[in-house]
């Protein structure tokens, strides 16, 4: 409760948007069941990432790998990137 996880990778797979089935889900679902704060990047889901979850004051969705890791107490990859 109260940690920051920063989180990359929001895809299921590289080089897609497609979050359906993605690990991230579940994982920052979890986080925030448990109180937490997700900061998030992803070089090709970030537009499917707020279509699912919208504005929320748990999940920050940042353009840049590197801004996440800012105050993050954790670091999550998610996906494989190429």
């Amino acid at each position: 409760s109260g940690k920051t996880i920063a989180l990359w990778g929001l895809a299921f797979k590289p080089k897609t948007d497609d979050m359906r089935e993605a690990p991230s889900r579940k994982l920052m679902e979890a986080l925030w069941n448990a109180g937490a704060r997700v900061k998030a990047y992803d070089p090709e889901a970030m537009g499917e990432a707020r279509r699912i979850y919208g504005e929320r004051s748990d999940l920050a969705l940042f353009d840049s790998r590197d801004a996440v890791l800012e105050n993050a107490d954790a670091l999550v990859i998610c996906t494989e990137w190429q």
